[in-house]
């Protein structure tokens, strides 16, 4: 069976399996449980269908695996597979919502439209698999480029796991936290630099695609461009919780880069207390 259509498969399999376990468990963040797993996967298919022969898909899978891992570790200890591990968002947006209008939601934007962009930012090994040819240097620098943002991702995820380590133990002994939210480190210069990391990872594999090609006009762009448009969508409902719990967050959303890190602009009123 063609490789494509495995993933087609899989594809529709896991829609059905997170939308039941969503309806059984009523909790909804089932695709954040498999959202680190299902891409490892879908380019595991296809660096097999060329027999794990060729170079470039199997130097993919690994960097694939690498950015599952990470992910995966990272979800957990935050106790993403526990039971009642639900997204936060999910409550608050229910509350807004009608009954019908959030399993509308739930199965239209969380289960199908998140599990179609987890396949789409897969489908550049696919293009690799259907164009194949030497490994060479853009593929190399590509590869040094996404182990680059693996490690930034990896630094800010740090740097939020301890804040909040910090933060939850100043509160068990009935301190007042020095900062309500993270905002030193990477947050210095991003105020979501993990996302930045993580978008732009999934844009170096669309560009290893392309340099399969040899060209960078691959219809498969379209996964980075929905992750992106997700990530953007995410954050905005992110933020406008965050501000109406914490009014001094706008401060710091006045002087610090929303994705893309950067210096703090001046002229804003910044507390750099962690």
């Amino acid at each position: 069976m063609d490789a494509l259509i495995v993933c087609l498969w899989i594809c529709a399999g896991v829609c059905a399996a997170t939308w039941l376990a969503s309806l059984v468990t009523n909790e909804h963040s089932w695709v954040d449980r498999i959202w680190s797993i299902v891409p490892v996967v879908y380019v595991a298919v296809f660096a097999a269908a060329a027999d794990f022969a060729d170079t470039r898909l199997n130097v993919l899978a690994v960097l694939v695996l690498l950015w599952g891992a990470r992910l995966t570790f990272n979800f957990a200890r935050r106790g993403g597979y526990a039971p009642g591990g639900e997204d936060y968002r999910w409550a608050i947006l229910r509350a807004r919502l009608s009954q019908w209008q959030f399993q509308l939601f739930n199965l239209l934007f969380i289960t199908v439209y998140q599990n179609i962009i987890l396949l789409l930012i897969a489908l550049p090994a696919y293009t690799a698999l259907t164009h194949p040819s030497p490994f060479g240097v853009l593929d190399a620098v590509l590869a040094v480029v996404f182990l680059a943002l693996l490690a930034g991702e990896t630094v800010a995820d740090q740097q939020q796991w301890d804040f909040h380590r910090r933060k939850h133990a100043d509160l068990a002994q009935g301190r007042q936290p020095q900062s309500r939210f993270l905002r030193t480190g990477l947050f210095r210069y991003s105020r979501h630099p993990n996302y930045f990391f993580e978008q732009a990872q999934w844009w170096v594999v669309f560009g290893i695609g392309a340099a399969a090609a040899g060209s960078a006009l691959q219809w498969t762009v379209i996964g980075p461009v929905l992750l992106t448009a997700l990530f953007v969508g995410s954050t905005m409902f992110t933020e406008s919780i965050t501000l109406s719990r914490y009014p001094e967050y706008a401060d710091y959303r006045a002087v610090t880069s929303p994705i893309v890190p950067w210096p703090p602009r001046r002229g804003g009123a910044s507390d750099d207390r962690a």
